[in-house]
Order: C-alpha cells, then structure tokens, then sequence
C-alpha cells in the first residue's frame, strides 16, 4: 500500500465524523467599538504548493501571536497539490479567528476547496469558483480514487457549516449554509444537481452564480469593500510578509537558477578531477548541489532517497575514475544515477510513483538536466584548454622538454635490461601479477595463458610501459 491511499484510510474516519456531526457555523464576532479591529491579510496568489502550506502555518501563527480579529485570504489562484489543499482547509476550520476569503478572479480546484473552508468568501465581479476535477501535471483527469477522496472532502468541507432545518406546517426542509450537492458537483461531472448542472458537466460559479446559490456572501471590487460586506468599518491591515528564508527559496528553485547549479554541479566536478587535491571546484560543486537539494528538501518536493541516488552515483563515478582504469559499468552507472537524482528531486513523487505527476514534468526536468549537464561540460572543456594557456595558469601543466643531450634518459632502460632475464612469480598472473627477477619485484603480464605462483618466468619484453613475461620451459 502506497502513502498516498495510507493518507486516504486515516482521513476516511475524520471524513466520517464531519458526515455525522457538522461543526455548528461560528459567528464572527461584532468589532469593538472603542478600537478598531486588526484584520491579518494573506495573499494566497500562487499555485498551492508545499511553500504555500508553509506560509499558511506562518500567517496564522503570526495572526494568533498578534490577537488579530479576523485572517483575511487575498485568493488568485488556478489550483495545486490537493494533500496541500486539504492541509490548509483544516487549519482553517480548525483555526479560532474567523477566516474570510477575498477571491480576486480565481478560487480553481485546490484553491475552491480552501475557498469553501473559509466562514465567508467575498468575490470580484468576474471570478469563479469550482472546476475541483483532479487532475495530474499534463491536465488529464486523476483515476477514479483520487477523484472520490476530493468528492468526500468538498462535501465535508460544506456541510461544517451547518444547516438549518425549517418546518412549515408539516413540511421540513433542509438549508444548508453551503450546498454539499453543489461542492461535490465542482468534483465529479456525472453528478447532477438541478437547476444548477447537468450531467456531464463539472460545475463552476460566475461570481454572479456563486452568489445566487450562497456559495459567496458578496461581490466586492477591491479588499476594502469586502471588509465593508463582512460589516468590518473601522480596521487596521497587518500583511504577511515573506521571510528572507521563503525569498531565497523561491529564487533557488527557479527553474533558469536550477539549470545553472547544475552547471556549477558538473562543471566543478569536471575541473576538479583535472587537479589533485581537493580545491575550489569541489567546493563550488558541493555548495552548487547544497542550494539545489536544500530548497527542494524543505519545499517537501526532494525526498531523502532521492539525494542518496544522486550521492551514489557520485561515489561510483570517483570509484571509476580513481580505483578502476578505464570507463566501465561503474562510470555509466554512476552518471545515470546522477542525472536520475537531479531530476527526482525536482518532480513530486512518492518512490518511483508517478500518479499525478504527468509525462510532461518528468520529461521537463530531465531535459533540464541533461542540458545543463552538456553545456557545463562543453563549457568546462573550452574553458580548461584556455586557462591553461594563459600565464596564470600555465604553471598547473608541464610545458618544457626534457632533451638526452641535456642528461635526460628514460626511465624505461633499466626495464629493457633485463628483457631475456628468468626470475620466479611471486603471484598468480591471471594475466597480471608479480614476479621476481634478480632479486626485485616487478609488475609484469602473462603473454600467453595463465602463469601460476612459484613457477620460472622468462622476460620476453617491454611495451608501452608493461613488462610482459612467459613460462620458462628450458628447466
């Protein structure tokens, strides 16, 4: 069982209980009269993401911190991550000052749901609300369970406002506050509900209809007038203002900066392994990658298994380049898992699960990737062959020539030498090993076959630096 249907069976009992016992609606309380009420105003005007979670629980804490009287939602919003959605709706109904929402044009999908929360939603002339279908990145419509966990939510989210029973004569009628009928149908569009929609449709209100069908206490053209609506005359504003943390984040994940932290990522580590030591480009390559999993960590979007990939696939790349002479199965693993950390990390999925997220993101973000990774090379290369043919760095590569006439020889004379000499392996040669020739170890390679510890060897020659030897069949 995967963790999105865990979260759907531990929210069916809360479900069930709001289905059976609707909160009664609260009141919002008259506004003093000898001072004028604080009205705490969040602008919610972005997709309803993990950083928007975040920021609600900072607003309201902050609201309660400052006694304010009243939490206005200044709402735009086209939708998001429905577990986000439902996360800021209950700690809105769960929230002890009265929450009013400000919907200036768009309270779509995700941002319904929390519009509806809220004790009273005013509206611009022009807006809607509704269309809460689920849907994935690519704009295709969430399978059916996701679908009737939304259902089950908009209706339970309507009906904690309570109802009235009217009786007339004999007659009883139920009024509810918001239709829960009407939240379902913004989800599902087989429902029908008359006079409103029909089948086949998924329901969305004009600021007009909302209205007309108590989905909305009011139109107003601007903040003021909806406080004026809520009968709020005499008020101070306190906004919420983004911490420098929330601004930096919101910078670090910018796709066009997270191309070039990748940039740095690559580039660093290519330019390092061209040096000994551990110098600035590691260091440039380990912050890079820093401020780019950091940001996605807290947003909730990176998860912890996907920095591992990313630092295994490290790790076997240095293993390949340092421990294993040529590029093998290591180095390509490693490169893959790599490209597969930086580009999990910034698609929201649930270890390899997918639903939800859309081809069209995951297609996105590898492209990103493998971009950047490819500029950052090219550009490193370019740059690497002209460093270091400037004078400030021509010191980091061996320019001069070593001449015979000036006393230099090669290091490889004593190894001709002894070309033609026996000795004994010290070591299995399967087909490299050691052997021992006039009383010293050298490294050597069987010519032909595998050459046992203890048997002779003869020297039959040296090569481009290897010392080749066979079996010394003459005793």
């Amino acid at each position: 069982m995967n963790s999105n249907n865990m979260k759907i069976l531990l929210l069916l009992p809360l479900l069930l209980i709001s289905f059976i016992c609707p909160a009664a609606p609260e009141e919002i309380p008259d506004q003093p009269e000898d001072s004028p009420a604080l009205v705490y105003k969040f602008n919610m005007k972005a997709d309803i993401m993990p950083a928007i979670w975040r920021q609600t629980q900072q607003s309201f804490q902050e609201a309660e911190e400052l006694s304010a009287d009243y939490i206005l939602i200044h709402m735009n919003t086209y939708g998001g991550m429905v577990q986000v959605a439902d996360s800021i709706r209950t700690r809105i109904l769960n929230s002890r000052i009265p929450v009013l929402v400000y919907v200036d044009n768009n309270a779509i999908s995700a941002g319904a749901l929390i519009a509806i929360a809220s004790r009273e939603i005013y509206m611009r002339p022009g807006g809607s609300i509704g269309a809460a279908t689920v849907v994935d990145a690519s704009g295709a419509e969430a399978p059916d369970k996701h679908q009737s966990f939304m259902r089950a939510v908009m209706r339970a989210t309507a009906e904690s406002h309570g109802k009235d029973t009217i009786i007339t004569y004999n007659d009883t009628t139920i009024v509810w506050k918001r239709d829960p009928a009407i939240a379902e149908a913004m989800v599902d569009p087989r429902l029908e509900v008359p006079g409103i929609v029909e089948a086949g449709q998924v329901l969305t209100f004009s600021a007009e209809e909302a209205l007309k069908h108590n989905y909305c206490e009011g139109l107003a053209g601007s903040v003021e007038e909806a406080l004026a609506l809520a009968g709020i005359e005499e008020y101070e504003i306190v906004e919420y203002e983004l911490t420098g943390l929330e601004s930096v984040i919101g910078f670090l994940i910018n796709p066009l900066v997270q191309g070039v932290l990748i940039m740095i990522i690559i580039g660093g580590l290519y330019f390092e392994l061209q040096t000994p030591g551990i110098g600035f480009p590691a260091g440039a390559a380990l912050t890079a990658a820093i401020l780019y999993f950091a940001p996605l960590y807290i947003e909730g979007i990176a998860q912890n298994w996907e920095i591992v990939i990313f630092v295994v696939g490290l790790v076997l790349l240095a293993i390949e380049i340092f421990a294993i002479p040529g590029f093998g199965v290591a180095g390509i693993a490693g490169l893959v898992m790599m490209v597969t950390g930086l580009t999990l990390s910034m698609i929201d999925n649930v270890v390899f699960e997918f639903e939800g997220t859309g081809i069209r993101a995951i297609v996105r973000a590898l492209f990103l990737v493998v971009f950047s990774s490819f500029i950052a090379l090219s550009t490193s290369i370019y740059l690497s062959r002209r460093l270091l043919e400037t004078s400030l760095f021509s010191h980091l590569v061996l320019s001069s020539t070593q001449e015979k006439d000036q006393g230099y020889i090669s290091v490889d004379t004593h190894y001709r030498d002894i070309v033609g000499s026996t000795g004994t392996a010290s070591t299995s040669l399967r087909p490299s090993g050691k052997v021992m020739v006039d009383d010293e170890l050298y490294d050597a390679k069987s010519l032909v076959g595998y050459i046992e510890k203890g048997e002779k060897v003869r020297v039959v020659n040296f090569e481009t630096g290897q010392l080749y030897v066979v079996k010394d069949e003459s005793q």
